[in-house]
């Protein structure tokens, strides 16, 4: 093998990499690699020593399963934080939404996910024992389901609800300020807080 191949061969890899990332096509992934390679050396190397640190580095939280790098997230240590309040988003994206708004102080639970049985993903894919097991600590009144508005938020909102209820907590669910079908993590901050403040 030549080393003219060996080098298609490296940026071809790149362009596949590039590729896995959402919303990224073929020729995305190729103005992106060649952007790189031409124009910005120094910064490709540090984007590939964050993705490596971060890889390496991140994991979830022993409590609310959020990204973090320590045992337990900042969140969950702060004592500022209203324990009587469990937020339950699919992602950590939502949940860095939902912060970004400044409307609530409580704490969160991450599930890494929504029910989808069509896509083989059931209650114990995403974590619903350790989610009731938390709810139920004694310390947690109220549950917000603040799960997106698609056809899966909603039936794993009804899911961990009822499931809740049954367990004699006060379980609420954002109000309909939220656009069907929307994922939290694109809606405007505003829209957000007042779905929080208005949940049911």
């Amino acid at each position: 093998m030549g080393p003219c191949m060996a080098d298609a061969n490296s940026l071809e890899t790149l362009i596949q990499a590039l590729r896995r990332l959402p919303g990224v096509g073929v020729r995305s992934a190729q103005r992106i690699a060649y952007h790189l390679l031409q124009h910005d050396r120094e910064g490709a190397q540090r984007l590939a020593q964050a993705l490596s640190n971060a890889a390496a580095q991140i994991r979830h939280c022993e409590r609310c399963h959020t990204f973090t790098e320590n045992a337990v997230c900042a969140t969950c240590l702060d004592p500022r934080r209203d324990r009587s309040k469990l937020c339950v988003v699919e992602t950590p994206a939502d949940q860095a939404a939902l912060e970004r708004t400044g409307a609530y102080r409580g704490l969160y639970f991450v599930l890494m996910g929504k029910l989808s049985p069509l896509d083989g993903i059931g209650p114990r894919d995403i974590g619903l024992q350790a989610l009731f097991e938390r709810a139920t600590d004694g310390e947690v009144q109220e549950v917000i389901l603040a799960t997106n508005f698609t056809a899966e938020g909603e039936a794993t909102a009804h899911v961990i609800g009822e499931a809740l209820r049954s367990r004699g907590l006060k379980v609420t669910r954002l109000s309909r300020g939220v656009p069907a079908g929307a994922e939290l993590e694109y809606v405007d901050l505003g829209t957000i807080a007042h779905a929080l403040t208005d949940r049911r």
